[in-house]
């Protein structure tokens, strides 16, 4: 199935895509639907566990598959990428899995998603000092904005590839390399880009994103990719059957970790949700992540020109393609935002209301690849 196809007969839309019959639904920065073959896959297998041992009944070679459909969206190797959950799992399993030392710092923004906030802010509890990237507009932040903040105590930065209110997406590649050149770590939360942009780890070190924004699989269903070289360096956090070698489910005198990105899962996994996973990362994967991004910043261009017309502000209209996402963030002075979200709800359309720290209040738009330029242009109607 094309891109093209898929959008020119809504038959097969609305197979792929059943939120479709009913709803207009913008809010894939939030929680997504399921995609037809998705929720299929993991009926499927649910049906398939009424019948005896649920790991048994999954093929290992089926979890080996998904690790490498995993790493093609990565550009890395399957044995770097771990599935332990959700984001704030993952990002929680790197702040707490690396060997700091007092006086330490960790630049991390402080108005991110709690997510990729609060498992940094724990660190202080260990001595390490917690400084806050100062941003000229939420969620703007380019190379020289970290490089201009960082020491020679830094350790790791820690930044979204893209921020969730505004949607402004940063330039992880400069970003990453400029850190390298000085030996500080770069972790990304990855949930708000991953499934919708190209992305690659060269200049990254650690990144998580859970499956259920961009990716169109379950919740809790999560990648955390570590660079192989570094796998020695971060400590598993926690410990159970699956990371510890234990011949027989025997617990061994010696406590010997798997030797690659597997060591980060301790136990009894999410299988339901992996199956799930799986099937959507085949699904993107035909579509095209080009083809994807492509459609989404024409999508964009459509909703920002619109707004625009209808007197309402669209944060970060002005950027360039490499910082522009899929997510568009607007509201009006005057207007009721909250009751704009109310409509749209009541005419079926789903969209995200969210507040910044001030308590300004804000409709957010985020559509994917399957979203038509009808529906866009009926929701621009109601506006």
């Amino acid at each position: 199935m094309t891109l093209s196809e898929l959008l020119s007969n809504e038959d097969l839309r609305r197979h792929e895509f059943p939120v479709a019959r009913d709803r207009i639904f913008l809010a894939h920065a939030g929680v997504c639907p399921l995609p037809r073959r998705v929720a299929e896959a993991v009926r499927e297998y649910a049906a398939l566990c009424t019948q005896g041992d649920q790991e048994t009944l999954l093929p290992a070679p089926q979890m080996q598959h998904s690790r490498q459909l995993a790493a093609r969206l990565l550009n890395a190797h399957p044995e770097e990428i771990a599935f332990v959950g959700p984001t704030s799992l993952a990002l929680s399993l790197v702040a707490a899995g690396l060997p700091w030392k007092r006086h330490d710092r960790v630049l991390i923004y402080f108005d991110d998603y709690p997510a990729n906030v609060y498992p940094w802010m724990a660190l202080a509890e260990r001595g390490v000092e917690v400084r806050f990237l100062d941003a000229r507009e939420t969620g703007r932040i380019g190379p020289m904005d970290v490089i201009g903040q960082v020491d020679e105590q830094t350790r790791l930065v820690a930044l979204a590839s893209c921020h969730f209110l505004s949607g402004y997406r940063i330039d992880w590649n400069a970003i990453g390399r400029e850190l390298h050149q000085r030996n500080i770590l770069f972790c990304v939360d990855a949930i708000q880009t991953l499934g919708a942009f190209p992305m690659s780890v060269e200049h990254i070190d650690f990144l998580a994103a859970d499956a259920h924004k961009w990716l169109l699989g379950p919740c809790a269903a999560g990648i955390l990719f570590v660079r192989k070289s570094l796998q020695d360096f971060l400590r598993p956090a926690v410990f159970g059957w699956h990371n510890v070698r234990c011949p027989n489910f025997v617990a061994q005198e010696e406590m010997v970790l798997r030797s690659d990105a597997r060591r980060y899962e301790a136990g009894t996994q999410n299988l339901l949700g992996l199956v799930g996973l799986e099937a959507a990362l085949e699904l993107l994967l035909e579509i095209g992540i080009d083809n994807i991004a492509a459609a989404l910043l024409r999508k964009r261009a459509l909703l920002v020109c619109a707004l625009k017309n209808k007197g309402y502000t669209a944060l970060h209209a002005d950027v360039a393609p490499l910082n522009a996402s899929a997510i568009v963030t607007c509201h009006r002075d005057g207007a009721n935002m909250a009751a704009l979200y109310g409509k749209l709800e009541a005419a079926n359309v789903i969209v995200s209301l969210r507040t910044d720290r001030a308590g300004r209040k804000y409709v957010r738009f985020s559509p994917h690849f399957y979203n038509t330029d009808a529906e866009l242009e009926r929701v621009v109607q109601l506006l």
